[in-house]
């Protein structure tokens, strides 16, 4: 079982309108020539960032590590940038965190230096078209979490200028299982080459970062390699509870808060709620309550309870019931990010419904092939220049390769069979989600603490279904009170909005400092 996601950037995001899972062909490939094993290489930068009002000078080293299978052949190339304090006492003490982006087929520079590393792009603005084309900033990160932990930004295999080498196979990379082993063998090499295996240590994932975090968090433990804390960024763990389709009634509950505070961000309610954290109250309310009880009676539900309910929807979400009564009380997605400016007006974004774009072919019922997605059209121009010059021309690493921030290939190769224990599942059938593995972590290493960071405006991952999701770990009590829960104005790039960032870094420098306080 092989499904190519549309999720690519940061992301579960790929550049063109996609289904969530979009079924793809598995035509044969002729197998590839192995590339030649390069050597590993470091490239060593030094500079300051100003946080705080306080000036951190840090050595930034963008290089290379190599993968190995157990006959200790490489089999692949990982490409990293890490970022460690200056002048620490005890620099071998100080925390570490690895981070990394999602997909799969993404590479990590939105999470380096569009959130949490020294230096950080100005962001096109929500609706400032003049913003979108070069040249573009980069200046210092005064919102950088590097004031608390060293950073260790690593590409996935495909990514950036990570690539299969010597005895590699995309089978052995190219999975939710095979990645996350790929990144502990990672992780287990970063450390023992820099020597920082008495560092607190720490996990940041974005998106399907996220998912990778589950699996690298169980494969580390397992190993004997015990986690101060996962850091979730706009969490994904069980996909069925973002997949819209038939005979998957979870996924409209679950995605109703989200839907009511896009609405309220385009004023498209009457009366205008004045607090956004009161109507998401009231969406989750009703949602997990009457619109979850209609749903769940399907064609028993009588008319006038139906359209009862389909007023309610209403009210929450600034469509008209008429709308939802036609879509039986189940608005996917798509259809949503059409109707909710109006029948002319633009459709929002997937990724972050502060943005929208107009749509390219609007008498269809479906929208038309091309459109890359309002949130990610204003960002990606500016990410894929400013990234690439700071590689060369700041941090001094030049290659032949081009950087792939994004590859379309691994999204599309990408298996989703994937089985956390089989004692877990009864059956040894495979499915795609990895929470079972993050409870399994967490029971095995019982000081690991998990946080969890979530857009109101996003769409890809909707905060309610990670509450859900982690509502539902069959967590023990001791370890369910090391779970802390976080939620922004902002969409799925949580740092897209600078009016958050304050919030977002207090936040994680204060979980990275309280998980890493133990001896202390």
């Amino acid at each position: 079982m092989k499904r190519a996601w549309g999720m690519c950037v940061g992301v579960l995001l790929c550049f063109v309108a996609a289904p969530l899972f979009a079924a793809q062909g598995n035509d044969a490939k002729p197998a590839a020539k192995a590339e030649p094993v390069p050597k590993e290489r470091t490239v060593v930068t030094h500079a300051s960032v100003t946080i705080d009002g306080k000036q951190i000078p840090y050595t930034a080293t963008a290089g290379t590590l190599l993968l190995y299978n157990d006959k200790q052949e490489a089999t692949a190339t990982v490409f990293y940038i890490a970022y460690t304090e200056d002048g620490v006492k005890d620099a071998a003490t100080r925390p570490v965190t690895f981070a990394y982006n999602g997909g799969p087929g993404g590479a990590s520079a939105l999470v380096d230096i569009g959130g949490f590393g020294p230096r950080r792009v100005e962001w096109p603005r929500v609706g400032d078209a003049q913003d979108e084309p070069p040249p573009y900033k980069l200046v210092n990160n005064e919102y950088s979490i590097l004031k608390s932990t060293d950073l260790v930004f690593i590409d996935a295999v495909g990514t950036g200028y990570s690539r299969i080498v010597g005895k590699g196979t995309p089978k052995m990379f190219y999975g939710i299982k095979e990645d996350g082993e790929a990144f502990s063998q990672f992780i287990q090499r970063y450390v023992t080459r820099f020597g920082r295996w008495n560092s607190p240590k720490f996990l940041l994932g974005e998106s399907y970062g996220t998912t990778r975090n589950a699996v690298v968090a169980q494969d580390l433990v397992s190993s004997g390699v015990y986690l101060n804390g996962v850091i979730m960024c706009s969490t994904v763990l069980n996909f069925p509870t973002l997949e819209f389709v038939a005979g998957n009634d979870l996924v409209y509950p679950l995605y109703l808060p989200s839907y009511a505070a896009a609405a309220w961000y385009h004023h498209k309610l009457n009366p205008q709620p004045e607090s956004l954290d009161a109507l998401i109250a009231q969406a989750k309310e009703f949602a997990g309550g009457p619109y979850e009880h209609a749903l769940f009676e399907g064609a028993a539900l009588p008319a006038a309870e139906k359209q009862q309910i389909a007023n309610r929807l209403s009210q929450l979400t600034g469509i008209p019931a008429n709308l939802w009564i036609e879509a039986d009380l189940r608005m996917t997605l798509p259809v949503f990010m059409r109707r909710l400016m109006g029948p002319e007006g633009p459709q929002t974004g997937r990724f972050d419904a502060r943005f929208t774009t107009p749509e390219l072919q609007p008498l269809l019922p479906v929208p038309g092939e091309g459109n890359g997605g309002a949130a990610t059209s204003t960002m990606m121009g500016a990410l894929t220049a400013t990234f690439d010059n700071y590689l060369s021309q700041t941090l001094g690493y030049k290659s032949e390769r081009l950087y792939k921030q994004v590859n379309f290939e691994v999204g599309r190769d990408w298996d989703l069979k994937f089985q956390p224990m089989l004692s877990d599942l009864g059956t040894g059938e495979p499915y795609s989600n990895v929470a079972p593995s993050l409870t399994r972590a967490m029971t095995n290493d019982k000081g690991m603490q998990v946080m969890l960071n979530n857009g109101y405006f996003d769409m890809a991952t909707p905060f309610y279904a990670t509450e859900y999701t982690f509502a539902h770990m069959n967590l023990p009590d001791a370890q369910r009170a090391n779970i802390h829960e976080y939620f922004y104005p902002v969409g799925h790039m949580l740092y897209l909005n600078p009016k958050a960032m304050p919030m977002l870094q207090k936040n994680i420098d204060g979980f990275i400092e309280g998980a890493s306080a133990h001896g202390k």
